[in-house]
């Protein structure tokens, strides 16, 4: 076996520019992309490692396939799980040796709709074929048809999320695929990887944070004394850009979209509110620390936006995973073509044995 010691991975899949904060998809930039439905550009990321898999129907068969798969379990399901955990419970029982990427997908889909639903002792709600992914997904999470406009703005959701880079989920599921660990156990893992605050699951802290500032006239208060604690600002701050995330405006602009169509959600006043903390906490951060400003990452807008469509907070990291699984499944299938496992290097740094010399160095 051939064993390859690098601390991440080249991919042709999708990358940002953490300077000019450009994001290019299989060589398509993110707002050429955005406006097109999900399937199309789950189509374009993986025309050159799953050619030919997703047609005009097929995702919304895998959905009708993988919620037959899926429904006999639900009654057996632990009555104490989160929805998350309820999400990846459901997905690992899928046999890894019928796994496909439309399953995958189909069935990540199928799986946080359903926990949603579960988790507040409601009925999972059956695929609709016919539906594109965007408006089915938000009609089995709410059990009533969506609007056009809810519908568009999931839809943007799905695609500027659907893959990015070699981020922390996706390297997990790489790791796992390196192992010759298969999809299925590579996309389990990657689900493991979202239940921290720090990828996943920090959408639904941006909206906890602005509840606990209350109002904008408290929020420089707030900020100040949370800094003060070392306490992370969510929704602010990215390992991916320097500048402002380039996905923070196009979740802002279907959120203002939404709102205008007089579909969302959200509680009056909300968008006015978030606009007043995010002024207040860029301006706080640059005056305390201009050798590292912080930036509005794209958790910030997304969970406005999730909640504005009417996602429980719970359900905002499943929803996240419904995106992601179509990256997943290709990041797999670009590291099972290389052939070599994924082994990082690292440093010993601990005590050496009694009378070995100090050499400077520590051990890979």
């Amino acid at each position: 076996m051939m064993m390859e010691r690098i601390s991440a991975a080249e991919t042709s899949l999708s990358g940002g520019d953490p300077v000019t904060g450009e994001m290019v998809m299989r060589g398509h930039r993110l707002p050429d992309l955005i406006d097109r439905s999900y399937e199309e550009v789950v189509a374009i990321l993986w025309e050159a490692e799953i050619p030919a898999q997703m047609g005009p129907d097929a995702l919304g068969a895998a959905r009708c396939d993988a919620f037959a798969r899926l429904s006999p379990r639900f009654a057996a399901m632990p009555s104490d799980l989160t929805v998350i955990e309820l999400q990846r419970c459901l997905l690992a029982s899928l046999p890894g040796t019928t796994m496909t990427p439309l399953l995958l997908v189909a069935g990540t889909a199928v799986a946080a709709a359903s926990a949603v639903r579960l988790v507040r002792g409601q009925t999972p709600v059956a695929p609709n074929r016919s539906l594109p992914h965007a408006a089915d997904l938000l009609r089995m999470i709410h059990g009533a048809a969506a609007g056009e406009a809810e519908m568009r703005a999931l839809s943007r959701y799905l695609v500027a999320m659907a893959d990015h880079g070699v981020n922390a989920s996706t390297f997990t599921a790489r790791v796992v695929a390196s192992t010759g660990g298969g999809l299925s156990a590579a996309a389990v893992a990657a689900l493991g990887a979202l239940e921290g605050p720090l990828h996943g699951g920090a959408p639904g802290l941006v909206l906890d944070m602005l509840d606990a500032i209350g109002e904008a006239e408290r929020a420089e208060d707030w900020v100040a004394a949370a800094l003060d604690r070392g306490e992370r600002l969510m929704g602010f701050g990215s390992r991916a850009y320097r500048i402002r995330d380039p996905r923070a405006d196009i979740m802002k602009d279907s959120l203002l979209v939404l709102q205008r169509s007089g579909a969302s959600r959200a509680p009056e006043g909300r968008l006015a509110f978030a606009e007043a903390v995010e002024r207040t906490v860029l301006s706080v951060t640059a005056s305390r620390r201009p050798d590292r400003p912080l930036h509005t990452n794209v958790e910030f807008y997304a969970a406005l936006l999730l909640e504005a469509l009417g996602v429980p907070r719970d359900g905002f990291t499943p929803l996240f995973a419904a995106s992601r699984a179509a990256g997943w499944a290709a990041h797999v299938r670009e590291q099972e073509r290389t052939g070599r496992m994924l082994r990082p290097t690292s440093r010993y740094v601990g005590p050496l044995p009694a009378g070995r010399p100090k050499t400077g160095r520590g051990q890979e």
